[in-house]
Parts: C-alpha cells; structure tokens; sequence
C-alpha cells in the first residue's frame, strides 16, 4: 500500500474522531468553561503521551532539543490561536456560521503552502477545494450571511488553523513525531490556562475558575468521560497521527480530508442524538465527498497514459509504419 494512502487514511481517521466526538464536547464545556477544559484536556493528552514515549520510544526523548522545542512551541501557538478564536467567536455568531468559516480553512491552506512553501497547486486539487468549500456551506450554513464580529474572528481561527497545517507540513520531516506532538499540545494546555488566569485577573472568567474547581464539578462522572476520550483520541492520538503522515502527503489533501469532519459530525448527530438532515445537508456531504475524492485521483498521470502512448505501443505503431 502506498505511504500516501496510509496517510491519507491516518488522517481520516483522525477527521472522523474529532467530528463523532463533537456532541461528547458540546455537552462537556456545558459543565465546565472552554478554556478550562481545553487546558485538562490537552494536559492530560500531553500525559499520554509523554508515557508513551517514555515506555516505547526513550531514545526520542535524548532528541528533544532546544530546537525542537522552539519548532514545537511555535506551532502550539497556532493551534492554540485556532481553538481560542474560535471559542470566543462563537460568543458573538452562530455554530452553524462559525463551522462554515472555521472551514474555510480548505481554501486558505493551498493559498498559504503556495505563499510559503511554493508548492504547486493542481488544478483537480483546487477543483476539490471549492467544491468541499460548497459543500461545507450547504452543510453548516442555515443563518444570514451578514458579517458580524464573532465571524471575523472565527475567520481569524480558520487562519490559524491553515497555517498549522502548513507550518507542520514544513516541520514534520525534521523531528521525531511524538516529541513534536507533545511540545505542541503542551504549549496549547499552558496557553490555556494563562490566557485564562489573565482573564481572571481582569474579572472576565473570574465565575469560570469557580465552577472549574467546584467539587460538583469535579465529581461529575461524564465530564471525566469527555476529558478521557477528548484527551486520548481527539488531542494525544490525533496530534501524533498528523505529526507523523502529513511527511507523506500534501498540506491541500490534508485541509480536503479535515473538510469531513462536519460530515462525521452531522452523521453522528443523526445515529446518537436522533438528529435530521435536511436536503440540503446532504448534498453538502455529496460535495464535501465529491471534492476529496476529485483531488484524490491522479489526472495528470491518467491524461499522460492517454495522450502518451506507452512503449510497447509506440514499437507496434513503428512496426505498422514499416
């Protein structure tokens, strides 16, 4: 099997985690503020990973230098940026307009590794773009389209997720993966909660930190469940996944693929919370599908076998003209 499909299927995988997982999250920052539970949960993912380096992989943990540690916290700032903005967005917009917008991302990425890295864009590839950005808007958007504040902001969200995609895309072959993975959800666990002890001081999440260390809510037994499995597959899991198989394919594949994340999503609303598509959130997931898919097949290989005759064929042909 090509190492290309493994990752792209590695990354699928990760796509339909964090969008089967979305209602265990919806109910967990009801019992406890965003900012806390990002700060538990990508704690408690950096945990496990560290026990996992340090069980399998100790040799790594000498690999860990400085320069590691910068690339690593670098890029924990933009996912940090991505996870922050888009919680405080979505105080001033709609879920289902900050999905659209934080989807986006699909298009910004192949723009940003061609500013940045000069990779090229295939037109298929590009095709699969606007028809996965289509289909995100059929999917996710039911409100007005009018601007507003918290749209701008997710809009900065989905910035900074396409530049993690790309920056990790850039990094990825320089460093062991688990040790770039846990310095970057570390960084996210402690921009967390110093972002959320700035807002304390201020007096903002002041009622946050209260309910966050409350003894009703740190004996709920599903915020533990949401915390475990957020922790362990949607942050350890998938941040050690994207670390290691993005070497072996492209930043545009890799926003295509995170682009059916809403449709896991919208399929598990379905299954567990008896949740109903409308038409038109099917043919988003059409599209969405559609446009992986498009940017998936090799045109340029196929049109050169067409218009190309092989070798074989270029004798017999030689052979006629004789």
């Amino acid at each position: 099997m090509k190492k290309s499909l493994v990752a792209d299927l590695a990354l699928l995988f990760v796509a339909m985690v964090w969008g089967s997982t979305f209602v265990v999250v919806q109910r967990a920052v009801d019992l406890l503020p965003p900012l806390a539970f990002n700060g538990i949960r990508f704690a408690m993912g950096a945990l496990f990973l560290l026990f996992i380096i340090r069980l399998f992989y100790p040799h790594q943990l000498t690999q860990m230098n400085g320069r590691l540690w910068r690339t690593g916290i670098f890029l924990g700032i933009w996912l940090f940026a991505g996870y922050f903005l888009q919680t405080w967005g979505l105080l001033y917009t709609t879920s289902s307009k900050a999905g659209f917008i934080t989807g986006l991302s699909v298009v910004l990425v192949p723009i940003f590794a061609f500013l940045l890295s000069k990779q090229r864009i295939k037109p298929q590839a590009m095709v699969g773009v606007l028809l996965a950005t289509g289909g995100l808007y059929l999917l996710t958007l039911n409100g007005s389209l009018a601007i507003e504040k918290g749209d701008f902001l997710v809009f900065l969200c989905a910035i900074a997720f396409a530049m993690h995609i790309v920056l990790t895309g850039r990094y990825t072959m320089q460093f062991p993966s688990m040790p770039l993975a846990f310095v970057q959800i570390t960084t996210v666990s402690i921009m967390n909660w110093l972002i959320g002890g700035l807002l304390a001081i201020g007096g903002v999440e002041e009622s946050a930190l209260q309910i966050t260390f409350s003894l009703s809510t740190l004996t709920e037994p599903y915020l533990w469940f949401a915390l475990l499995i957020t922790s362990l597959f949607c942050t350890a899991l998938a941040y050690f996944v994207q670390t290691e198989f993005q070497k072996w394919t492209s930043p545009t594949r890799v926003a295509l693929i995170y682009a059916t994340e809403p449709v896991f999503a919208a399929l598990t609303g379905v299954l567990a919370a008896g949740e109903i598509l409308m038409g038109n959130q099917l043919w988003g997931m059409v599209l969405i599908l559609t446009g992986m898919i498009l940017a998936e097949i090799p045109l340029e290989r196929l049109l050169k076998k067409r218009l190309i005759p092989s070798a074989s064929t270029q004798a017999k042909l030689h052979d006629m003209d004789r």
